[in-house]
């Protein structure tokens, strides 16, 4: 018997379509508790050994090549390379299986929200060069007009990826309401009347964000039409109502000073160093005066890590597909928020939230780690 989950899009999973996911959770859990610690180990070891650097910018780089053909490193590299690869085929292969069901049930009658697509809309290079997180057909996929492929193995995968309930359990929620409880940490009184969200995949945020404020008028964004389609279904069955379009977030098609808020989850490190200047000074162009710009991030800051923290960010860049990993590590983001015409700035680790309350958000100068904390970015136009 197949069973269904919280998360209304998402296929439903029989007993051993849920053991291959239980397994793959398993399986990364097993990488980081067991492998990884052994690389930080041999990282260390190895680093101590070598000789002064002889002038390299970044001296893991030779710490890098130095264990690029150790066993242990081998071992972890191929280890979540193929964990990655199966979390996304344990998705697949019931979504495909259950393909025409779900196109039907993405088909929404008297739909609250919208959804707007581009058939001519080009996807900008830092995306459509690679499958982001090794993704098969990564965020811009489309395989038909009713397709929702994309969308539904971005939402289940991202379940297995935080290891069953880091970020929300299924709804995988929790980065919508830790940005919203930041909103409501620096004004407990906003009461947006326009907002938009720019990147927003597959909606998992989106919802979250939207009930914070229901009497608001939402628009979000993102690039990938698959995806789109999957965020509207999933919207209009958990009772959102948001407008979804497919643009570019350096470039919409949104007047100027129109939105009380404009925010991102996790799109930053999806972009490139001229996409960041472009977006923040997009952001500007759509702020009413007086109107919040919020991006939430990775909570690191690249010169806050360690040895084996910069290798594994390599990782990420050459083999999960992530080329701007150590970009939005490295940005000037107060420097980029006032250079856009932002005041106000803040840029901090916000404590991770399950709901948006009032009271509820924490900013810190140092990083709580992964899920606990969030690297946030915030301003305001000035009035």
């Amino acid at each position: 018997m197949r069973k269904s989950l919280p998360s209304p899009m998402l296929p439903y999973f029989d007993h051993d379509e849920t053991a291959e996911q239980l397994f793959v959770i398993d399986l990364k859990k097993y990488i980081g508790k067991d492998i990884e610690p052994l690389c930080r180990t041999l990282t260390a070891t190895v680093d101590a050994a070598l000789p002064p650097s002889a002038g390299r910018k970044d001296r893991h780089i030779e710490v890098r090549d130095a264990i690029a053909d150790h066993p242990i490193y081998q071992t972890w590299v191929i280890a979540n390379k193929t964990a990655q690869d199966m979390m996304w085929q344990s998705i697949a292969d019931p979504a495909d299986a259950q393909s025409e069901e779900l196109e039907s049930r993405a088909k929404i009658e008297a739909p609250k929200g919208s959804l707007t697509l581009d058939p001519d809309f080009e996807a900008p290079n830092y995306i459509a060069a690679q499958d982001v997180h090794r993704m098969p057909g990564g965020y811009l996929g489309d395989f038909g007009d009713d397709d929702v492929r994309q969308g539904l193995l971005y939402d289940g995968g991202s379940y297995i990826y935080n290891l069953g309930g880091r970020n929300g359990g299924h709804l995988n929620d929790g980065r919508g309401h830790t940005l919203m409880s930041h909103v409501l940490m620096r004004d407990p009184d906003i009461a947006p009347k326009k907002m938009l969200e720019m990147g927003c995949s597959a909606g998992n945020s989106s919802v979250a964000m939207a009930l914070t404020f229901p009497d608001a008028e939402y628009h979000a964004i993102d690039v990938g039409a698959s995806m789109l389609r999957y965020a509207h279904a999933r919207a209009e069955k958990l009772g959102a109502t948001i407008h979804f379009s497919q643009q570019n977030a350096e470039a919409t098609n949104f007047e100027d000073n129109s939105f009380d808020l404009v925010f991102s989850c996790v799109m930053i490190h999806e972009t490139s160093n001229s996409a960041l200047r472009n977006i923040f000074a997009e952001c500007a162009r759509v702020l009413k005066p007086g109107g919040m710009m919020v991006h939430l991030e990775v909570p690191a800051r690249y010169e806050d890590l360690d040895t084996w923290s910069r290798i594994r960010g390599d990782y990420e860049m050459a083999y999960n597909h992530e080329p701007y990993w150590r970009g939005a590590l490295t940005a000037d983001f107060a420097g980029l928020a006032e250079h856009a015409g932002f005041d106000d700035i803040q840029v901090g680790f916000q404590d991770a939230s399950r709901k948006a309350e009032p009271g509820t958000g924490v900013m810190r100068d140092v990083s709580r780690g992964v899920h606990a904390s969030w690297l946030v970015i915030s301003g305001v136009k000035p009035a």
